[in-house]
């Protein structure tokens, strides 16, 4: 035997004798008696120095188990509709809200009008979606006619005028708005007549006539909103006028109708019902 090779079998030697005091010594750390049967039990340095194998560790998924259950799609939804989109104060705004409490100003008068009948002018906005409302209805049997769109404050003044002096003050309290307090000034509103029953114009009988049926159930369709009913007279503060109409765009009539908000005042928090403001 070389010394070179001597020299290899001490090292390995001395090696041997650390690894085996470790193994002891950490027996001893762990609260083993390194004099106990388990500390002197042999390990074969087989045991010793492989490490474990993923196999050993973990178990093999059964062949029986079902596979995991995919994820259920949600499906996106629809954005809310945006009520904040125009004011309600402004009387240019398309969604502007005029009753008893909320007024327009004296001197106010669309930039826009344009003629819609003989004598009769709406907002220009207006004026497609209400030629395309009487188109359709016509046939269905629903003859609608047009009777009064925008009014200055000075024609609602006049107009107030003759219906209490024909009807007394407390008709004209719930059938007609005073000076300043009329969505006709907005030029947004019209009134509409019956074709096959013009007896019932500007009446409470025209809800029962084949146009004051059809507009109940289609108006919404055109952008337009029966503004007085039978079911917001408190909020409104008139009572029903089903041949009143007031648009407020396609967009908005068909959150109305979805939703089932039955006025204006319902759907923006506005403020209404029958009593003026400064009395």
């Amino acid at each position: 035997m070389t010394r070179r090779t001597v020299v290899k079998v001490a090292l390995v030697s001395l090696g041997v004798a650390a690894l085996a005091a470790g193994v002891g010594a950490a027996a001893g750390a762990w609260g083993e008696d390194p004099q106990s049967p388990v500390a002197a039990a042999t390990v074969s340095w087989e045991g010793v120095l492989t490490a474990p194998t993923a196999a050993s560790t973990f178990a093999a998924p059964s062949a029986d188990e079902p596979p995991a259950a995919e994820p259920t799609p949600v499906a996106p939804q629809p954005p809310a509709f945006d009520l904040a989109r125009h004011p309600t104060g402004d009387p240019a705004s398309p969604w502007v809200v005029v009753n008893k409490q909320h007024p327009v100003p004296a001197e106010y008068v669309p930039a826009d009008l344009v003629d819609v009948a003989p004598g009769v002018q709406l907002r220009a906005d207006v004026a497609p979606d209400l030629t395309a409302m009487i188109d359709a209805a016509a046939p269905a049997g629903a003859r609608l006619g047009i009777l009064s769109g925008y009014r200055s404050y000075q024609d609602q003044a006049a107009t107030r005028a003759a219906i209490e002096a024909r009807r007394g003050f407390e008709h004209a309290e719930r059938y007609s708005a005073r000076p300043g307090f009329s969505e006709h000034q907005t030029g947004l509103a019209v009134d509409l007549g019956s074709g096959t029953q013009p007896g019932c114009d500007l009446q409470s009988c025209f809800a029962q006539t084949a146009e004051g049926a059809w507009l109940a159930e289609h108006a919404w369709e055109f952008g337009f909103v029966v503004r007085y009913t039978e079911a917001n007279t408190g909020v409104t503060g008139y009572a029903p006028e089903g041949w009143h109409l007031r648009w407020v765009g396609r967009d908005l009539a068909a959150y109305l109708h979805g939703a089932g908000v039955g006025s204006l005042e319902e759907a923006f928090g506005v403020p209404g019902g029958p009593v003026y403001a400064g009395g």
